[in-house]
């Protein structure tokens, strides 16, 4: 609405003017367009005539700048799409001298942001100025420099005035990258007294063809230098580096201590800045999905590990700085009333999340089926359990053999006999041989076995028991049957055969000594997901007696309270009872990288006497005689007191949770960072223009239950006015197509087709009411085309920590617009021409008082923007609200200025003689 007011007001003031104009119709366009003829009897019109014919067009050229909005959100998701894409680089990993392979993005930022992100921006105004020298067989217009130099000074001063103010009072956006945008803000300037230079003290009215193209080549010099300054290369990597980037400032609110908490302390490449660029973007990005995945499990410690990978990516793609072309295919989207980008985000994460859980159950339901027994129709006889732990003292005991699967119905019998191992049958236990029936239908069968006590100290011994030579009671012989194993091959089998195991061990723990406390091993590693680590403390060697061990958490690398809750208490082994628990509380941090080590240390044992018959000798009652006194009886028994064993003090390592570690890995691999979703098909596409979408700029307007705000009347009408340029655009090629770039380079040749009419229908404008196309671009066609830029940049600057995306992209599309819009076209006709054996000629008028109110203003606003960024203020953008309205209220009149003092030098009521 702001820009229809403008224009008539704009055409009201054009055709009160028309009387005091008639006489000097120099640089207003009647002729015939290179699309469309211009409307004939315009040589007398009525001042009626003149108003309606303008307002006509002006309501015309309003829609086609819709259109050309519409069609740079094609453009845009296509550079979004290209200069997402990722790739694998080798690097050196400065910690071990080792090569490392880390994904980064194929595009630098900043080369995106001057090639592909200012060339999408600045499509419209490039495509014009090239169109017009086109259509105008190669002569000199003043539409395309115009519509360039308008559009220059409108981002400038007025979408950097209205960044500074859209920003809540005292928050402040500074630039990250100071040095680029030094770089480009130079080049920007420089863009313009070069314009100067080439038309005025070298060549004064004409353009040859060196200096077109060198115009032209001035474009890759720009990117290079940015490029050069963005990675501190050369002389740059010797500048102070107070001038890094900060990645902005968190403010303290009630989630403070959640914010505290989920900052990883990262131990290594605490300098990003030093290291290799591809390294360091792979870190840093790391570390956002790192934190941000604390964060959230801090926040909700129940979410399934796939909706915290889900909710990290969408915080970290939403949270982190965005790409020029993200917002301004944001601005138009909301224009014409397309799904909001963060929405068509979060929808395809979902989607995605709900495919991973749904692959997830899938292969649970396939694992749970493996994991199940199958009857391959084989009857297998095995011990069930394998293994058996008895005191010396438990005399007859039984071990248990069973039968399962197959047949049955068949009787069976299976010998059994008993093995030594370190335990003899000799005086340790009784040997068992004999011969097991299974009937029909039986399933079981138990063999009693005996130990035999005595009471002499010795280690603890085993035996074994072993089943052999199956066979049916009746003598027959087994028969044999296809048996399918695990990889579905048939071979042929016994339908009746031992099973595993088919022998078991029997472990006698001695029981005539007090026993040697200690853990199993002297070390072990844990993972700090593992929340509570039960640690097994055992009793070897003899179990008599009730006896207490004392134990201690110490520190090592790891910190009581930090990394885990300091534990110290005592474990009671009552008689006979061989093993004992600590449990260890283990802190998760969720570190994607951890190897700290504690320890835990037992104290000596120490006997209870409590006079039981069977729990020993009173060893308290031993030591308070006289040495010389004891008994050899009494000598032999302090022997059996208990002592710690080898490993009285384990070392234990905590180590990353690996699940963590590979959800950070996983999202990694597929943490594409464009957050435009492109479209997959062209039925997507048509689809899409038929829906109305809500605008759901505030969010807080949905239902209480989560309910998608409906389309008001206002989105209906905005649905149906762009409707037929959403048709006309849904057949460009979707951008899941070759990566976005056949969508790239259709969606240049539409904005071209659009250009083109626009270009006609502005020169007819002036035409009719008078207005000279100088004016005309700089007021009027400069607005149109920018309306979009400022839209994206006003969002930009309140989304973004930083003021790169609203700031500092300004200044280098300035230069883009000149070197490639006046470069091109300027270099295209100089060469026509020279083949001509002429000149192309440019009037150069009052270029240089142009472009001196220019570059005064332009460093004015620099020195602003750099004064802002001192303690008193932080940044370029925001601040005090009294100084952003003065800073902001300086930039409006810059362009107000400019726009009025280049309107009174074109029709000639100033004239500044240079």
């Amino acid at each position: 609405m702001g820009m229809l007011k403008e224009a008539l007001l704009l055409l009201v003031l054009a055709v009160v003017a028309t009387s005091a104009a008639e006489g000097n119709s120099t640089g207003i366009n009647c002729e015939d367009g290179l699309v469309i003829p211009i409307w004939t009897g315009f040589e007398h019109m009525s001042m009626g005539d003149r108003f309606g014919r303008g307002l006509l067009y002006i309501v015309i050229m309003i829609y086609l700048f819709i259109g050309v909005a519409i069609v740079s959100d094609k453009f845009m998701e296509s550079i979004e799409m290209i200069t997402a894409q990722e790739k694998e680089v080798s690097v050196k990993d400065p910690r071990t001298g080792k090569t490392q392979v880390v994904i980064v993005k194929v595009w630098n930022e900043t080369v995106a942001n001057l090639t592909l992100m200012a060339l999408g921006s600045s499509a419209p105004e490039i495509m014009l100025s090239v169109i017009e020298i086109w259509a105008k067989d190669f002569k000199a217009g003043d539409l395309g420099p115009g519509t360039i130099v308008g559009s220059a000074a409108f981002n400038l001063f007025m979408i950097i005035g209205l960044c500074q103010y859209v920003i809540p009072d005292d928050e402040v956006r500074k630039i990250k990258h100071l040095r680029v945008f030094f770089v480009t803000a130079t080049w920007s300037v420089f863009a313009y007294i070069w314009l100067y230079v080439i038309l005025g003290p070298i060549s004064y009215g004409k353009v040859e063809t060196w200096e077109g193209i060198l115009t032209f080549l001035f474009f890759p010099a720009t990117v290079y230098t940015a490029f050069v300054a963005d990675r501190r290369m050369f002389f740059y990597k010797y500048f102070d580096k107070k001038y890094r980037a900060q990645r902005g400032v968190i403010v303290q609110t009630e989630k403070g201590d959640i914010e505290s908490r989920a900052t990883e302390k990262f131990r290594e490449f605490e300098d990003l800045e030093e290291m290799d660029p591809a390294l360091a973007e792979f870190e840093r990005n790391r570390r956002e999905y790192i934190n941000a995945m604390k964060r959230i499990r801090l926040e909700n410690p129940n979410i399934s590990l796939i909706d915290l990978e889900t909710k990290a990516r969408e915080e970290v793609m939403a949270k982190g700085p965005k790409s020029r072309a993200y917002y301004r295919a944001q601005a138009t989207r909301r224009l014409a009333g397309k799904e909001d980008a963060k929405k068509a985000m979060a929808k395809a994460l979902a989607a995605d999340a709900e495919a991973e859980k749904a692959a997830a159950e899938a292969e649970a339901a396939a694992a749970a089926i493996d994991e199940e027994k199958k009857d391959d129709g084989v009857c297998r006889i095995m011990f069930d359990p394998p293994h058996y732990t008895v005191m010396e003292s438990v005399g007859t005991f039984e071990v248990t053999i069973i039968r399962e699967g197959g047949d049955m119905n068949t009787t069976v019998q299976v010998d059994y006999k008993t093995e030594d191992g370190t335990a003899s049958s000799q005086g340790d236990y009784i040997e068992a041989v004999g011969t097991l029936t299974f009937g029909p239908g039986e399933t079981q069968k138990m063999v009693t076995l005996e130990v035999l006590d005595d009471d002499v100290f010795e280690e603890d011994e085993h035996f074994y028991i072993r089943i052999s030579n199956l066979r049916r009671k009746d003598g027959k012989a087994i028969a044999e049957m296809d048996v399918e194993d695990d990889d579905g091959k048939m071979t042929r089998q016994p339908s009746i055969q031992l099973g595993t195991p088919h022998m078991a061990t029997i472990m006698i723990l001695d029981d005539d000594h007090g026993g040697l406390f200690s853990f199993e091993d002297a070390e072990a590693e844990i993972v700090e997901s593992v929340g509570t680590y039960e640690l097994k403390v055992q009793r070897i060697s003899g179990a008599r007696g009730k006896v207490a061990v004392s134990y201690s958490t110490e520190d090592g690398t790891a910190k009581a309270g930090t990394h885990y809750e300091e534990c110290e208490g005592e474990l009671m082994f009552e008689n006979e009872e061989t093993e004992k628990t600590i449990e260890l509380p283990i802190i998760d941090e969720e570190s994607y990288e951890k190897s700290l080590i504690m320890y835990v240390n037992l104290g000596e044992p120490r006997q209870i006497a409590e006079g039981k018959e069977g729990e020993g000798v009173d060893y308290s009652a031993l030591d308070a005689k006289d040495p010389e006194t004891l008994t050899e009886e009494e000598k032999v028994a302090l022997l059996g007191r208990p002592v710690l064993g080898t490993n009285g003090r384990i070392q234990i390592r905590i180590k990353e949770s690996k699940e963590f570690k590979n959800s950070v890995d996983k999202m990694m691999q597929k943490a594409n960072a464009s957050m435009m979703v492109g479209s997959s098909s062209w039925l997507e596409q048509f689809t899409e223009a038929f829906v109305v979408q809500a605008d759901d700029e505030e969010e807080e307007e949905e239902g209480e239950e989560g309910e998608e705000k409906m389309p008001s009347c206002g989105d209906y009408i905005m649905h149906f006015l762009t409707l037929p340029w959403k048709l006309i655009f849904a057949f460009i090629p979707p951008t899941a197509i070759y990566d976005g770039y056949p969508t790239f380079v259709i969606s240049i040749v539409f904005i071209g087709l659009c250009t083109a009419v626009i270009g006609d229908v502005a020169g007819h404008l002036g035409c009719f009411i008078n207005l000279k196309d100088s004016v005309n671009a700089i007021a009027f066609v400069a607005l149109g085309t920018s309306v979009p830029d400022t839209f994206a940049s006003k969002t930009a600057a309140i989304e973004d920590e930083t003021a790169d995306a609203s700031v500092g992209n300004v200044t280098g599309s300035n230069a883009v617009n000149v070197f490639l819009g006046i470069g091109i076209a300027w270099s295209m006709a100089a060469i026509y021409w020279e083949s001509q054996g002429l000149t192309f000629d440019v009037p150069v008028g009052s270029l240089g008082f142009s472009v001196t109110v220019f570059c005064i203003e332009a460093g004015l606003a620099i020195a602003i923007l750099l004064a802002r960024r001192s303690p008193a203020v932080g940044g370029e953008l925001g601040g005090p609200k009294a100084i952003k309205t003065l800073s902001s209220g300086a930039f409006v009149f810059f362009w107000v200025f400019y726009v009025m003092i280049s309107a009174l030098e074109a029709y000639g009521v100033i004239s500044p003689g240079f």
